[in-house]
């Protein structure tokens, strides 16, 4: 007997992006911006490492909060794919592609964050390392957790260019989203390898392109999620 496959309207596929993309920001800059930056302090792992052991709980919430982002990641990734096939099937494969290769990278690098408690949490179990010694391995944990946020973030940047160019393509959403996120994953490429390449140059990069990323991500958001797509160009 057959069973009647259930179909999802592209605007269903469009609403489910604009929550989980939501999620996103709301996860991501929420982790960086109010509990790591303000537990992790630049160039003082004691500091730095004393702040982890008195706020063990929040730094465990920031984790959480990066990993629920990250499922939504594989949220917004089919979103894209079940809009963008419409467009052009073999770009929104490999869109998809980069997509769960950034997220692959980043779930793995999550361990970065977790290190730094267990060498903290445990240490009178470590005695061949002194405590400062595990505060700076703790400190150095989590300059790798920005590398390999990096790394990842350059999947995305391809992801977000190809997803732009698609967007002009489709019809069904305003183009100059399209040019904001492909703009946005250059940003990203440009941001990660000049972390990768030349660090010094990151702390005046990054206040540069993150305005830019943030206003282009934001605004396919809350278009996907309060807007929608045009149906009448999706057939």
């Amino acid at each position: 007997m057959n069973q009647l496959q259930p179909t999802y309207s592209p605007n269903f596929w469009a609403r489910m992006g604009g929550i989980a993309y939501l999620i996103i920001i709301i996860a991501g800059a929420s982790g960086e911006l109010l509990i790591r930056n303000k537990i992790v302090i630049p160039n003082d792992p004691q500091t730095t490492a004393n702040n982890i052991l008195s706020h063990a709980l929040l730094w465990r919430i920031g984790i959480a909060g990066d990993l629920l982002m990250h499922v939504c990641d594989l949220f917004l990734s089919i979103a894209y794919f079940q809009l963008f096939r419409l467009v052009n099937r073999p770009l929104a494969r490999l869109s998809l592609f980069f997509g769960l290769m950034q997220t692959a990278v980043l779930i793995a690098n999550k361990m970065n964050l977790v290190m730094p408690l267990l060498y903290l949490e445990h240490a009178d179990k470590l005695q061949a390392f002194g405590l400062p010694q595990l505060q700076e391995m703790a400190f150095l944990s989590i300059q790798a957790h920005d590398y390999g946020f990096g790394n990842g973030l350059i999947f995305f940047g391809f992801a977000c260019i190809i997803d732009g160019y698609m967007i002009i393509q489709s019809g069904f959403l305003p183009k100059f989203l399209g040019w904001f996120i492909g703009l946005a994953g250059i940003c990203y490429l440009i941001n990660s390898f000049t972390l990768l390449l030349a660090p010094s140059f990151s702390p005046q990069v990054f206040p540069v392109v993150m305005p830019i990323i943030f206003l282009s991500e934001l605004s396919l958001c809350l278009w996907l999620l309060i807007k929608g797509v045009k149906m009448e160009k999706t057939g």
